[in-house]
């Protein structure tokens, strides 16, 4: 039996694969600084509706905590703290967490909160609701979201923090109720965990390194 063309084949394979693979690196180192470069900027534009109105002069990508469940915050996976300050004094701290409770899965939810406790800005960033009813909880189709700026954890009174149906003082979204019950409750929940922690959350100061707490 003459195995010389399924050798001379093989062979042929083998050189198709290792090109392949040659190419396949090249393109990645090519274009992952690229890649990272838009993710980064895609972070901090999605971090600054969350921060309107305040002055700070820190990366707030470069200052951020990992937090590894358990944690206390909305969420069973980790969350990140993005910490903002102006020179040495913090300002707020943006805090990425996840509502779990959506009508169709987790929404992953940015809330900024200012030092005094006030929330800066909320946005909801990641979601899997329904169109057309849930997805209004997105700040490009509708306001819903805005009526939280201000809002802090004693104002209204805990009673509050609840959409109007349930006898709170929130809006909530025609035909959908669960998703922005779902998006309260993390709000409310990550402003307590934020006045049990802020002294915690602004002890160290660490820009252009990450840092990860317990």
């Amino acid at each position: 039996m003459n195995n010389h063309p399924i050798l001379k084949s093989g062979f042929t394979l083998a050189i198709i694969a290792a090109v392949c693979t040659g190419l396949v690196a090249i393109t990645w180192q090519l274009t992952n600084a690229h890649i990272s470069a838009n993710q980064q900027a895609w972070l901090e534009r999605s971090l600054q509706p969350a921060l309107s109105g305040l002055v700070f002069d820190n990366n707030v990508t470069e200052s951020m905590i990992t937090l590894q469940p358990p944690h206390g915050l909305p969420g069973s996976e980790a969350a990140t703290i993005y910490r903002v300050y102006a020179g040495d004094r913090p300002v707020a701290a943006l805090f990425l967490v996840t509502a779990r409770d959506g009508y169709t899965g987790p929404i992953r939810v940015l809330v900024g909160i200012n030092v005094n406790g006030s929330v800066t800005g909320v946005r909801v960033v990641e979601h899997r609701e329904t169109p057309g009813l849930g997805d209004r909880i997105e700040a490009n189709r509708s306001d819903w979201v805005l009526q939280f700026d201000g809002q802090s954890l004693h104002d209204p009174e805990p009673g509050g923090w609840a959409i109007k149906r349930d006898g709170g003082q929130f809006d909530q979204l025609t035909g959908a109720s669960v998703t922005p019950r779902a998006v309260i409750k993390a709000i409310r929940e990550t402003l307590q965990y934020f006045e049990a922690n802020a002294d915690t959350i602004f002890a160290t100061r660490a820009d252009a390194d990450v840092q990860e707490l317990d």
